[in-house]
């Protein structure tokens, strides 16, 4: 009985399109059954009738009837009509394919991509002028040195966000980007699929003709990138590595400039970004190229790394923005993987804090799950947060907005749950309208707080302005998102310098929480020692709990 109803799903996926167009009341009838089965090789041929035998003794499979309607099969479809997950599918149950968890959450991932890239439109592509990219000639320019005009580049908040899978050898990377290259649905009508180190021999030589044209001085980046979304809506690169400088010195705003221009970047490496260029001449001037790969780009970990109880973790990290189509997702992965589906089925819960009650909307395991609006949108506060901390080992929070100074109870009371989340070395999943820099301040706030590092001036004003009681790990952070205390002073967010090293803390914070050894700990992931390690750590976490009483 198990096994027939596991293949009577398995079927049912790989023909995906039926909707009950078959008259029998229940299930399908046993003519369309074999004919779609075996045209949908969903099973052999061969073993159609013992299959069929099989589901109807589980009661799956209703009596042939004699007018049957027209049934939808994989075998309708154009290969272009399908989305990843279901060719995925239909490769698993037509043999082709071994059926994989881990592999299955990160096609799911290529799916939520391919559906964002069915309803895009990317912009019409502007090309600069060679004038425009001429060096600007003033004054100053003849003492010390002249410069291109700015090309105004900026990417669009609509942009869907790309992939960036890395992983090692034979964990599948050539055969995701098939897929997905394969897939991509019919409204993207120009595409490329390439070598990572063959498009950069096709962009310096590009450049390099462009130079000859026009002279040395011209920049001819923006000039050559615009060419290439031209041609290229979606681009994809196979084994993205950098390991020549003069790829690393121009990457940054080449990547930057295909973005400004709508193209959507999907890509495979055997690393993950910041290792790349690892050592490299002057790889500080690579570290820009980094920071956007991260942030444009969903980085997905293909291999596939387990933890004591054999589920594979989700292949991307804990924080997902913006809130698109993706982000329901990443939560739901995330909660499986931190809850326990298996032995505590999600189910609503309620504590009670001081006499009255504060509900859990869903918890698994050691897992609360909660929007926003449930968690802080209510009047909810420290006493509830440590209540929390002490029945919960994970959270997982979606729908998070960007908070201004209209919202600074909310921004208040989430800095005072990401503390009480940080001190009780619980884990924390979210899903945000905006980057993490941005929670706080506008985005008009944050330009004006944003360093040049090629600026000693500034620099000297992000090492030197009111920032001595701030921590060295705060300051490395705020330095790493280019904040500076003076901006924070002059946010509408905040009444006082105690409320702004609070938010400053708080950034730290969700930056530390975010690090692959602060979600691994204490979860007894095999490379950790397993089950015995997450022992270990729950003796540390009850002790925390008992002082915390």
């Amino acid at each position: 009985m198990i096994n027939a109803l596991r293949d009577f799903r398995v079927f049912l996926r790989a023909t995906h399109r039926w909707q009950g167009t078959c008259e029998v009341s229940r299930g399908i009838c046993s003519a369309c059954l074999r004919r779609t089965a075996t045209t949908a090789q969903a099973i052999p041929d061969r073993n159609a009738n013992l299959v069929i035998r099989q589901w109807k003794e589980a009661g799956l499979v209703g009596a042939t009837h004699s007018s049957a309607r027209g049934l939808a099969t994989v075998s309708h479809d154009k290969p272009h009509d399908r989305g990843p997950l279901q060719e995925y599918e239909e490769r698993v149950y037509s043999r082709r394919l071994r059926d994989d968890e881990h592999q299955r959450t990160i096609i799911q991932t290529l799916q939520d991509l391919h559906d964002m890239l069915a309803e895009y439109h990317p912009p019409n592509v502007k090309h600069p002028t060679v004038e425009s990219l001429k060096p600007h000639k003033s004054l100053f320019g003849s003492l010390f040195g002249s410069g291109p005009k700015k090309s105004g580049m900026k990417i669009s908040p609509n942009l869907p966000k790309g992939l960036y899978m890395y992983g090692d050898v034979g964990s599948g990377k050539t055969m995701l980007m098939d897929l997905f290259f394969d897939t991509l649905p019919h409204n993207v009508r120009s595409k490329t699929r390439i070598h990572f180190h063959n498009f950069m021999q096709e962009v310096h030589k590009d450049l390099h003709k462009m130079h000859i044209e026009h002279g040395s001085d011209l920049d001819a980046i923006p000039f050559v990138a615009a060419n290439i979304a031209d041609k290229s809506s979606v681009l994809c690169f196979d084994e993205f590595q950098v390991t020549d400088v003069a790829d690393a010195m121009i990457l940054r705003r080449l990547i930057e400039a295909l973005m400004s221009h709508g193209c959507v970047l999907v890509t495979t490496s055997n690393r993950h970004p910041t290792d790349l260029y690892k050592n490299g001449i002057q790889r500080q001037s690579f570290i820009p190229c980094i920071t956007l790969l991260q942030r444009q780009l969903r980085v997905l970990n293909l291999d596939s790394t387990t933890d004591y109880r054999k589920i594979p973790r989700p292949p991307s990290g804990v924080y997902h923005h913006p809130l698109d189509k993706a982000a329901a997702s990443h939560a739901d992965k995330w909660f499986r993987f931190l809850g326990d589906f298996q032995h505590d089925p999600p189910h609503d819960q309620v504590l009670r804090v001081w006499g009255r009650d504060v509900q859990v909307p869903l918890a698994s395991g050691r897992c609360a799950r909660f929007t926003f609006e449930e968690l802080i949108g209510r009047a909810t506060g420290a006493a509830d947060y440590l209540e929390l901390m002490r029945s919960f080992e994970a959270f997982v929070v979606t729908d998070v907005p960007g908070m201004t100074h209209r919202e600074r109870d909310w921004a208040r009371r989430f800095i005072t749950f990401v503390d009480a989340v940080y001190e009780s070395r619980a884990k924390l999943v979210l899903t945000t309208a905006v980057p993490l820099q941005n929670l706080f301040m506008s985005e008009e706030e944050l330009s004006s707080s944003l360093s040049n590092s090629s600026d000693p001036s500034v620099q000297k004003t992000l090492h030197e302005d009111s920032a001595g009681d701030v921590d060295s790990a705060t300051r490395m952070m705020m330095d790493d998102l280019g904040l500076s205390m003076a901006a924070l002073k002059d946010s509408s967010l905040f009444s006082g310098d105690e409320e702004r090293f609070a938010f400053a803390r708080a950034l730290s914070r969700l930056s530390e929480m975010g690090s692959k050894e602060w979600v691994e700990r204490g979860l007894g992931m095999e490379e950790r020692g397993g089950k015995e390690e997450r022992e270990g750590w729950q003796v540390v976490r009850s002790r925390w709990r008992e002082d915390s009483l």
